[in-house]
């Protein structure tokens, strides 16, 4: 997984502008599996079925320099998976990120969920 997201995201990584390309950098499972993910899974042994059993079927990732969040459902709380600090100052030049577009406007209440990772 790590190997197919750094190639996905060789041209698409601006970490002094963390907000540039995170619509690309999303990931989705919308009752469709997001080929990265496939990919992987395929790499490892995993075949579809077993990967439907294993995520939820409603999952978004938002995946950004210095900050990794998921969504579980449409409804779904945003979380916080991974958080660093920036080296230096970030500007998000009046930029938002794709996760902050997708919070803006909502108008139904949020849902909360766990996510789990088993090994």
């Amino acid at each position: 997984l790590l190997a197919s997201l750094a190639e996905h995201y060789k041209h698409h990584w601006f970490p002094e502008k963390p907000f540039k390309g995170s619509g690309y950098r999303c990931i989705r499972i919308n009752h469709k599996m997001d080929p990265i993910i496939s990919k992987a899974a395929s790499q490892i042994g995993l075949s579809l079925p077993q990967l439907y059993q294993l995520l939820p079927s409603e999952l978004t990732l938002w995946v950004d320099p210095y900050e990794v969040s998921y969504r579980i459902g449409e409804d779904g709380s945003i979380c916080v998976l991974y958080e660093a600090t920036a080296t230096k100052p970030v500007s998000s030049y009046g930029m938002l990120s794709c996760k902050n577009q997708m919070m803006l406007g909502r108008t139904s209440p949020s849902k909360n969920y766990i996510m789990t990772v088993s090994s």
